[in-house]
């Protein structure tokens, strides 16, 4: 029943605020044309501003946005939403508000009656079952690491293992392959800018322009284009 979409980013390369994901946002909703934001990954801009970012390229997808802060009653705005979307931003902070706001079991219990969702980056992040493979600084303790757990499976958006040159920190790839020490039967889904986890049902694949990657039992193997998720966790 589950309809997920986890995309990377909110930008591909030097593309417009989701420009890129549009089509893919458009397939996903179908003919849902209200969905319930959640800004709490925003940190540095008010909400108000984050839920105007978003709407202003859904406006085109004729998609209003409704702020969950908005709301007189975040957890009764989930349980009436048609659609739920969670913006980028830093994960921790996501997710002490999540749990701050009572909103984890809500969500959960929305999305396996099959309510579509969307998140970006930290919003993608929370998708899985912890949020222990984010990329994000601690700002703020939350209640517990585990997030909510869409899928079983660990997510780190915005992959790449670029170094720059004179630079001796840790690669995002190093820093994965720590997890791995400590969690060597939990799989990690990393995914590139452009792309996205799409799950329809039973059906769970990679889209998008780019390859993703595994990293799994100190493995770490190439996820294909278009390729079913679950034939390499």
């Amino acid at each position: 029943m589950k309809n997920l979409l986890l995309l990377s980013s909110s930008r591909e390369h030097d593309s417009g605020y989701l420009e890129h994901a549009l089509d893919m946002i458009k397939d996903h909703l179908g003919d849902v044309r209200e969905l319930l934001f959640i800004p709490y990954a925003g940190v540095s801009i008010s909400y108000d501003q984050y839920v105007d970012m978003v709407q202003a390229p859904l406006s085109s997808l004729g998609i209003k946005v409704v702020g969950i802060h908005q709301c007189d009653n975040a957890k009764e705005a989930v349980e009436n939403a048609q659609a739920v979307a969670v913006g980028g931003g830093n994960t921790f902070h996501l997710l002490h508000q999540l749990y701050e706001n009572d909103l984890i079991d809500a969500i959960q219990a929305k999305v396996n009656a099959g309510m579509p969702y969307i998140g970006w980056s930290a919003g993608s992040n929370v998708a899985g079952a912890s949020i222990r493979t984010t990329n994000d600084m601690p700002i703020i303790e939350p209640k517990s690491f585990n997030a909510l757990g869409l899928v079983d499976f660990q997510i780190n958006p915005h992959y790449t293992d670029f170094n720059p040159p004179g630079h001796n920190g840790e690669t995002r790839e190093q820093r994965l392959a720590e997890f791995m020490v400590i969690n060597p039967t939990t799989p990690i889904v990393a995914i590139v800018e452009g792309t996205a986890i799409k799950q329809s049902g039973d059906s769970l694949t990679l889209i998008g322009p780019s390859d993703g990657f595994v990293f799994k039992g100190g493995e770490k193997a190439v996820l294909p284009q278009n390729a079913d998720i679950k034939a390499y966790l």
